[in-house]
């Protein structure tokens, strides 16, 4: 039958994104998790809503992987935009991803310094390689689809300071909640795995304005990239 495709999203309308692209959809609970099991363009997928930040995101997938048989991981969801060339309802592909909020520079290691990890964290280069497949090939033609790096923190940044400090820092293109968190636990557990969001908002001290305006687009585009992935499987 083939091994699953996993999909993690962190809120209940990225999730619905993607659900409603599978087909023959069943509800499986799992330590108060409901996974949904089921197609897009016959590929076995696991769906699963985490929840918002990275304890959420590494513990469910963690459970993913535990539970299911998963060929590979795909993080998706809304982000902000920290880098001025990636405009609202652009797609950012996650080559690397890091946790910005990671701080053991008292031990003089830089900062995002994981032990045993490093800074960045480097997603499945097949699975890049598809992505750059994707984004060759795709009709849409509205919005920028770009292969860079996510930074992942504990805060929905609101800041123009912090943005421009972790610009500046990491060479990052967006930030979000989950990604980085989601990539630790899979490269620990020998899981391929790639973080694929899309631009919701940009750090301006009142952005939660633009995420509530435009999460519901970055969703959709989110799920239109994975349909339009499976097809290139």
């Amino acid at each position: 039958m083939g091994k699953y495709v996993g999909i993690i999203a962190a809120m209940p309308e990225e999730m619905e994104a993607i659900k409603n692209k599978m087909l023959n959809t069943k509800e499986i609970d799992i330590f108060n998790l409901k996974f949904f099991e089921g197609k897009i363009k016959n590929q076995k997928i696991i769906l699963v809503k985490c929840g918002v930040g990275k304890v959420n995101a590494a513990r469910t997938t963690q459970i993913m992987i535990d539970k299911f048989d998963i060929d590979y991981i795909i993080n998706i969801g809304s982000a902000g935009s920290i880098n001025d060339d990636v405009e609202y309802g652009d797609i950012v592909i996650g080559k690397y991803v890091l946790q910005h909020d990671f701080d053991i520079t008292a031990f003089g290691h830089e900062k995002g310094y994981i032990s045993n990890i490093g800074v960045k964290l480097e997603s499945n280069t097949k699975l890049i390689k598809r992505c750059e497949y994707v984004i060759k090939n795709m009709k849409e033609n509205n919005y920028k689809c770009v292969i860079g790096t996510i930074a992942t923190g504990d805060i929905f940044c609101t800041s123009r300071k912090m943005k421009d400090k972790i610009r500046t820092k990491f060479d990052a293109d967006c930030v979000e909640m989950e990604g980085a968190a989601i990539a630790q636990t899979a490269y620990l557990s020998d899981t391929p795995f790639i973080i694929i969001r899309s631009i919701s908002d940009s750090p301006n001290e009142e952005n939660q304005i633009d995420f509530n305006k435009y999460l519901k687009m970055a969703a959709d585009r989110c799920a239109i990239f994975i349909e339009n992935l499976m097809s290139a499987n």
